[in-house]
């Protein structure tokens, strides 16, 4: 299952899962020489920028109604394109047998059994033109475009009978005009038309500037021919969309408000009916509710949602209710924890959730006061960082299919069967044999008050008992997100250069309750600041890191608490701050999330609380930073914008500090828009910036 984001409570979005990474742009020159070649006298034995090419990445596993089998995403890295490929493949479970099953040329994404099993529904970009979703008949091996659309569909769902496929898709609109041109000669070469803007959301951090137009919920037969619009209007409709098992009604979850611009929280689940298109609220607070889930036998609906307080976080929990929208009840209270995904079938309620750095399912009891988590450990898809997060399905006997990692294997995927758990692919296991890898460890850190901070240190290839290296303090983003000890690119690029990284859980991080999460509740990133000095200092005090050379670096939430920490302290050598916010009125303003970030954040706009956003801010900090500090900011972020980057950039050169600004071009906030030889370029930056500080690295 894909993780419904109705809270969107961060600047890291869970655009983790992204199963294909455009096609970036020309290489960033990295600060050093090229760490992508590997010596011709013999195959690298450390992870090196170039391994960034071998890796293959699991997503989205599907398993079949009845369990025997799984289909899931593939992605490679092609070395000639520079780019992720795409493709679908197949594992019978029994045997772990594996076959190709959608390949060639295009992307291949979304697999989705009908409701026997008999065929298979996906989107391709196989024609050379836009996405089109196609089936494919399993006995036959034949497949089919059911409709070519001019962007890829949401929300794939099969009728209960197999005959329709419902899914939401993008209806264009008009743009607003002010005034015309006077009228163009034959012949002549005129400039691009003005771009008029009307609404408060008009560009989205992976998607570029918004298009006119609002998703809509449509039904086309499965054997094709022309689609139906089920839903109108100047709101989008989208969300999981899921079939009454009579096929008389659609769920599906929308921000229908007339003021839905403002009202980042207003969505609500709804029903269809099919035959009259007549649509009907089934919910109703303040506060977002999605992810609808119905009961195998139709009479409930289970969704997930919360209370909007207007604090900068809420914890999302698991509801349940009559089909009619009556007798809404809260399941599992007594769970500290914010559920993500929730999936109904004969098998029982399953609901996913972030656990104290890992990622869990569990099967929740209509009665129960508690929630029954599985084994299985699923692991994330985020293969640049260690977010934890992940991607799971279940079948109608209660197989659960996941996708697993560690902190030396990208994602393969798994399968939790009543005999117990079986990893059923090694991916990786050829391209990363022989490679010697960075461990990691748990670190002991304890505050002041009691708290626990979540912590662990990666070593770097080699280590022994009783050395101090360089040590990288790495960040991670959010802030209302989690790492784990789950594979990372960049820290294994970090643990090949001779550096230990230190990644903790700090307050705010998220799967150790609310109370946790709210320890930066008005005063982020203030509060973090201590937090992440004892993690370092857990380090140095257990005898892994070297005092003398600490480093510091972090992205998004993590960029803003590397350009803050660097303006409380000198203890860092040198420091990268990746995707930084250094103004929060800039921010609040400029970034996609204008609705957020004041109100829930900052609580209150600019003009409103100036103090707070000024004290808040990195900018305030400014006459004390004397660390060598690295900017790094892709092109085409509109979440925290290059703007923000540019700033600090522009306020390290007014103080003096040596500073460099790296850019990436194409790419928007997450790191997975890069391309794969850019992902390399940009880390070997970072490094060759470390190492240009190090004390010691010049002798040798």
């Amino acid at each position: 299952m894909i993780p419904h984001n109705f809270g969107l409570r961060s600047l890291w979005a869970v655009s983790a899962l992204t199963l294909a990474a455009p096609l970036a742009g020309p290489l960033v020159p990295p600060l050093a020489a090229d760490d992508m070649a590997t010596e011709a006298s013999g195959p690298e034995k450390h992870f090196a920028g170039a391994d960034i090419f071998g890796l293959t990445v699991a997503a989205d596993p599907q398993i079949s109604p009845d369990g025997s089998k799984i289909a899931y995403v593939r992605r490679t890295n092609d070395i000639m394109t520079d780019r992720a490929v795409s493709s679908i493949w197949l594992i019978d479970v029994s045997s772990g047998a594996e076959t190709p099953l959608v390949t060639g040329a295009g992307t291949h994404v979304s697999p989705r059994w009908s409701p026997n099993g008999d065929r298979l529904a996906y989107i391709s970009t196989e024609s050379g033109g836009g996405p089109e979703l196609h089936v494919r008949w399993m006995d036959s091996g034949e497949s089919a475009n059911i409709t070519a659309l001019a962007e890829g569909p949401g929300g794939i769902a099969w009728s209960p009978d197999g005959n329709k496929i419902a899914y939401t898709a993008r209806v264009p609109g008009k743009r607003l005009t002010l005034g015309s041109p006077p009228a163009k000669p034959e012949g002549a070469e005129w400039g691009k038309p003005l771009q008029v803007i009307d609404r408060l959301v008009y560009r989205r951090d992976g998607g570029s500037y918004v298009k006119p137009g609002t998703a809509q919920l449509f039904v086309v037969n499965a054997i094709g021919g022309a689609p139906r619009q089920l839903t109108f209007g100047e709101y989008s409709n989208g969300g999981a969309v899921e079939w009454s098992p009579d096929g008389s009604t659609l769920y599906f979850s929308a921000n229908r408000r007339e003021d839905w611009e403002l009202q980042i929280f207003g969505s609500e689940v709804y029903s269809l009916d099919v035959a009259s298109g007549e649509i009907t609220a089934l919910t109703a607070r303040d506060g977002p509710d999605g992810a609808p889930q119905v009961s195998p036998d139709g009479s409930k609906i289970a969704y997930l949602g919360f209370d909007d307080q207007g604090n900068a976080f809420d914890q999302t929990n698991l509801y349940v209710m009559n089909a009619d929208g009556s007798g809404s009840r809260q399941l599992v209270p007594s769970l500290d924890r914010s559920f993500d995904t929730v999936e109904w079938t004969e098998a029982g309620l399953f609901a996913s959730y972030e656990d104290d750095g890992e990622h869990r399912v569990a099967r929740i009891g209509l009665n129960a006061s508690t929630a029954t988590p599985l084994d299985a450990r699923v692991g994330s898809g985020y293969v640049a960082l260690p977010y934890t997060s992940g991607e799971w399905s279940v079948s109608g006997n209660g197989s659960l299919a996941f996708t697993t990692q560690s902190a030396v294997a990208p994602p393969d995927v798994a399968v939790q069967t009543r005999r117990g758990i079986r990893t059923l692919t090694s991916l990786n296991a050829v391209s990363l044999g022989g490679k010697e890898m960075g461990e990691t460890r748990e670190l002991a850190v304890t505050m002041e008050d009691g708290t626990v901070i979540p912590a662990w240190i990666m070593l770097p290839p080699g280590y022994k008992a009783g050395d101090k290296v360089p040590t990288i303090l790495e960040m991670h983003g959010g802030p209302y997100a989690a790492y784990g000890p789950e594979f990372s690119i960049d820290y294994q690029l970090y643990g090949t250069a001779g550096y230990a990284v230190v990644f903790a859980n700090p307050g705010g991080s998220t799967g150790y309750g609310e109370e946790f999460a709210d320890r930066i509740e008005d005063n982020y990133p203030i509060s973090n600041v201590p937090e992440l000095m004892a993690v370092v200092d857990a380090a140095v005090a257990q005898g892994f890191s070297d005092e003398e050379n600490l480093f510091v670096t972090g992205g998004s939430g993590g960029g803003i608490l590397t350009a803050y920490v660097v303006g409380k302290t000198d203890r860092f050598k040198a420091a990268a701050a990746h995707k930084p916010v250094i103004n929060w009125v800039s921010q609040g303003l400029m970034s996609d999330l204008p609705t957020l970030i004041p109100r829930y954040w900052l609580g209150g706009l600019p003009w409103e609380k100036p103090e707070e956003y000024w004290e808040r801010g990195p900018l305030s900090n400014m006459a004390n930073v004397t660390t060598p500090t690295l900017v790094l900011v892709g092109a085409d972020d509109y979440r925290t914008p290059r703007s923000e980057a540019e700033q600090f950039y522009a306020a390290l050169k007014l103080v003096g500090v040596d500073t460099a600004l790296v850019v990436t071009p194409d790419s928007s906030h997450n790191n997975l828009s890069q391309s794969p030889s850019q992902q390399a370029a940009r880390t070997a930056s970072v490094i060759a910036w470390f190492d240009k500080y190090r004390t010691g690295k010049e002798a040798e």
